[in-house]
């Protein structure tokens, strides 16, 4: 799929990869980019430097969702690439509260779900477009500091694999973007897990390169940090193997933050 020309809308689009996924998109001669954030401020500053649009969405609730969309496809026209970027992280594990598991489901889970229900039936009614989610290194790994991002990612990266499956011979492409350490916000520098991650980290601007380059060869996973893909061969070709060598790398983190 080609950028130039289309319409494109980015959530969580205000700072992080999302900003720069729609700089890169406004460079790369796309048509239009609605940036969408709860932070409507930071997406607003955002648009207001490339002519995009903005609208505050707080993605976790799905009629917020709905209303994105309807109203990019109303007042500036039919969406051809979505990007279902935002996402959120808690640290914890089994003591994670009820509260906190239900948010992280709800923004990296259900945001997802809820753009595919009502987007996806208008693209292929259209003949096709892409939708692209900002997953995680941890959706295919795990993240040792947190219980509740390993497994919303995890489910993150399931559910676009369904929906390739699911809608790729029927005009659907799906990207799926799996980084490790990003150079955002995300990054905790007094964590001994994110230093360990912050030692390769790459520029969320790099992250946006790739995935636009996966859009037009219509690739499913981007893996802007190739070594994931060496820790995913070494996953499947011995699962306790890989099992044991994160158990020791915590041990380490654990030693090093005491």
């Amino acid at each position: 799929m080609e950028i130039q020309d289309r319409i494109v809308v980015v959530t969580g689009g205000g700072r992080g990869i999302g900003e720069a996924l729609v700089r890169q998109f406004d460079r790369e001669g796309a048509a239009t980019v609605v940036v969408a954030d709860i932070d409507f401020y930071a997406a607003q500053d955002v648009a207001e430097t490339l002519g995009g649009v903005a609208i505050a969405c707080d993605v976790s609730k799905e009629k917020e969702v709905r209303h994105l969309i309807d109203k990019t496809e109303a007042e500036v026209g039919p969406i051809d690439i979505f990007c279902a970027n935002a996402g959120i992280t808690f640290k914890g594990g089994i003591d994670t509260p009820p509260e906190q598991w239900q948010r992280i489901w709800d923004v990296n889970v259900m945001s997802r779900v809820s753009a595919a229900k009502h987007l996806i039936p208008r693209m292929l009614e259209r003949g096709g477009g892409a939708f692209v989610t900002t997953a995680s290194g941890a959706g295919v790994l795990t993240e040792v500091g947190s219980a509740s991002y390993s497994v919303t990612k995890h489910a993150d990266v399931a559910f676009a694999e369904w929906l390739a499956v699911q809608y790729g011979r029927s005009g659907l492409h799906v990207s799926c973007v799996c980084p490790l350490g990003v150079d955002t916000g995300f990054l905790d520098h007094d964590d001994p897990i994110h230093q360990y991650l912050a030692d390769d980290a790459i520029t969320a601007e790099q992250v946006a390169i790739d995935t636009l380059q996966a859009i037009k060869d219509e690739q499913f996973l981007v893996l802007p940090h190739t070594r994931v893909a060496d820790f995913m061969e070494l996953k499947t070709d011995d699962y306790d193997r890989w099992i044991r060598g994160f158990q020791r790398m915590k041990q380490k983190w654990e030693r090093k933050a005491a």
